[in-house]
């Protein structure tokens, strides 16, 4: 979703409601009471006007609630077989200006309702089908609750789109609220291979698990590992000592949830200030944010201390090393860099990397 220049400026004094979504049986119970309302109404004044109409299989028969409401049905149906027929003006003016537009009502209650149900149920196959052709290499978030719902906001503000993350949950309320997000979402469990599957686990590229427990945890990471031996997987852990196991089970990368919430509460009350730095660093928007970037032509064979940015670690040949490393001593070509940055860009404080400069990787 894009938005336009200065959006506090043209947002002020705008209501803005959410979408109403309603399920289609609802929908189609609506329309199904507005045409036997419609169809009520029209017994009701044919009963209530008896006199007006001639029973041609009895002429001399004074028209009964039945066949009031064997009239009305063949009536607004358009069957029409003729052996009732209106004979008084009254009646006559009354199926003219009342009956006609209460037929087309009736039929485009029931006619419309149908062809609706069939379009939705249609675009809605369309729109599946495109999907599974276009979608690879992908994020697959397993569980949207607070964790899952953090780590998308995280990709989407660091320019993930997000038609290349798919949300995997078995909750309506998880449903509800990752379309409300713009995201595609696989209803079910997702330690069945089949949920996986549906969620195009073997073409994705990256999957990040979130539930709250542990064992569910485990369990996904065999079945995504299993079905996926290329994915890189993060995996969140309860207890630090189930980490081990989610490695041993596939996990690239194991948070472990409790522990680092605990750390920082250890933090915030030995050092409030402390505790602030490192609530900034993880919290997206103003202040401080950690993140990965290319090394830099101009900045191949200098200390990772002489740089603009700080830098807080190195990666080389897929493996972190600490700023003081004496492996690292030196940048060289290939090398990636974890730094600490302003989450925007101040005039007093460039962020390099960001202005179309030359990467050493690009070098041939």
């Amino acid at each position: 979703m894009q938005f336009e220049s200065d959006p506090d400026q043209r947002g002020r004094g705008k209501v803005s409601l959410p979408e109403r979504h309603r399920s289609p049986w609802w929908q189609l119970g609506k329309r199904l009471l507005l045409a036997l309302a419609i169809l009520a109404g029209v017994v009701l004044m044919v009963y209530l006007d008896a006199d007006g109409y001639v029973d041609g299989n009895d002429p001399t028969n004074k028209l009964s609630l039945i066949d009031a409401i064997y009239y009305s049905t063949v009536t607004l149906s358009t069957t029409g077989y003729g052996d009732i027929a209106p004979v008084t003006d009254s009646a006559r003016l009354i199926n003219a200006f009342v009956m006609t537009p209460a037929r087309i009502a009736f039929l485009v209650l029931l006619i419309g309702t149908t062809l609706e149900v069939l379009a939705t149920q249609g675009r809605e196959l369309i729109r599946i089908a495109r999907w599974r052709k276009t979608v690879g290499h992908h994020v697959v978030v397993v569980g949207y609750g607070t964790k899952g719902r953090s780590a998308v906001k995280t990709l989407v503000h660091n320019g993930y789109d997000r038609e290349n993350i798919v949300i995997v949950d078995p909750s309506a309320t998880a449903l509800a609220e990752a379309h409300a997000d713009g995201l595609a979402v696989v209803t079910g469990d997702a330690t069945r291979r089949e949920v996986l599957r549906r969620a195009r686990v073997p073409d994705a590229e990256q999957v990040i698990i979130t539930t709250d427990r542990d064992d569910s945890n485990v369990l996904t990471t065999l079945t995504v590992r299993q079905l996926n031996p290329e994915a890189y997987i993060v995996s969140a852990v309860r207890e630090q000592d189930n980490a081990p196991l989610m490695r041993q089970s596939g996990a690239n990368s194991v948070i472990t949830s409790s522990d680092a919430v605990g750390r920082l509460l250890g933090l915030s009350t030995l050092s409030p200030t402390l505790g602030d730095v490192m609530e900034d660093l993880l919290t997206r928007g103003d202040g401080l944010e950690v993140a990965e970037r290319e090394l830099l032509v101009s900045e191949v064979g200098k200390q990772p201390q002489s740089l603009p940015d700080q830098v807080i670690a190195v990666v080389r040949d897929e493996q972190v090393y600490r700023y003081f490393d004496p492996v690292v001593a030196l940048l060289a070509r290939g090398d990636r860099l974890i730094v600490v940055r302003p989450a925007r860009e101040l005039p007093w404080a460039p962020r390099p990397g960001t202005h179309n400069e030359d990467f050493a990787a690009d070098e041939d």
